[in-house]
């Protein structure tokens, strides 16, 4: 797929319609939220380059909303993304989940995962904080958001963008990482993994991963505990035994409900206890 140049990106790019063309076919049993009594839908988020676009959703009467930020997964900003918003938003929070990806592709209109790993591995960390940032500055400008209030969660590529979030960004109280990858080789776009800023970590995050995750192995993850045993953040990581890769996507087959509601439950408490 040819890559987006920065100037048509701010004029074309929206967030996705419906799930990603990627993940067809949907799963019978999916979740879905409505957006009664919320505020749903696209935005725009001015960034350093142009803006990109986003979808957020909060209660539609009052303010000073507690922050969530969502971090899609490898197929984007589509509809399990952003009803994973609507739940946050249905519980009292605004939650916004950015497009990452937009200067790069639209991942969610490309029908092939092989397709799509291309133009994730074109993504700069360094980019994806700055539009985390930015994110974060339009939540508390333009849409009645609490910086003082700030969680994150995310879900594959964006479980490891959570660790390297809340290293960038001290003022996260909390941070809920499902099944992000924890170590790798070093490039020029994606300097450092999880594994590399975990000793110095400030930010308590909560790491949910799968025992049968084909693609993040357990010495990783034993890894990561170890090296976060050193750090001040006081966070954590739970390992379902059963779980595959990608267990809280209700759209998949790799849902597993019974670990999906359990995690769930403790990222609501996690970021009750930190202050989100």
């Amino acid at each position: 797929m040819k890559e987006i140049t920065r100037r048509k990106f701010i004029a074309t790019a929206t967030v996705a319609t419906g799930f990603a063309l990627a993940v067809q076919p949907i799963s019978a049993g999916v979740i879905t939220t409505d957006a009664k009594g919320l505020v749903a839908g696209a935005v725009k988020i001015p960034v350093k380059d142009g803006e990109i676009p986003a979808y957020r959703a909060a209660p539609s009467t009052g303010d000073n909303f507690p922050i969530i930020l969502v971090i899609q997964e490898i197929f984007g900003v589509h509809e399990h993304i952003q009803d994973i918003t609507r739940r946050f938003a249905r519980l009292g929070y605004l939650a916004i989940a950015p497009e990452l990806f937009v200067r790069q592709g639209d991942v969610s209109k490309l029908s092939n995962i092989d397709e799509i790993r291309p133009i994730v591995a074109k993504v700069p960390d360094a980019q994806v904080l700055s539009d985390l940032d930015a994110t974060l500055n339009w939540a508390k400008k333009s849409a009645k958001g609490n910086g003082e209030k700030l969680g994150i969660t995310g879900f594959c590529w964006g479980g490891r963008i959570i660790w390297l979030y809340a290293a960038h960004n001290p003022q996260v109280k909390a941070g809920v990482a499902w099944y992000g990858r924890l170590v790798g080789d070093a490039t020029e776009l994606q300097p450092k993994y999880p594994v590399d800023i975990a000793s110095k970590l400030t930010v308590p995050i909560l790491g949910l991963y799968g025992g049968k995750d084909t693609g993040i192995s357990l010495d990783t993850v034993e890894q990561m505990r170890e090296r976060l045993q050193s750090s001040s953040s006081k966070s954590e990581i739970i390992v379902y035994p059963n779980a595959p890769h990608a267990f809280f996507a209700d759209y998949r087959p790799s849902y597993r409900e019974k670990e999906a509601q359990d995690g769930w439950k403790r990222l609501l408490a996690w970021f009750k206890q930190n202050g989100v």
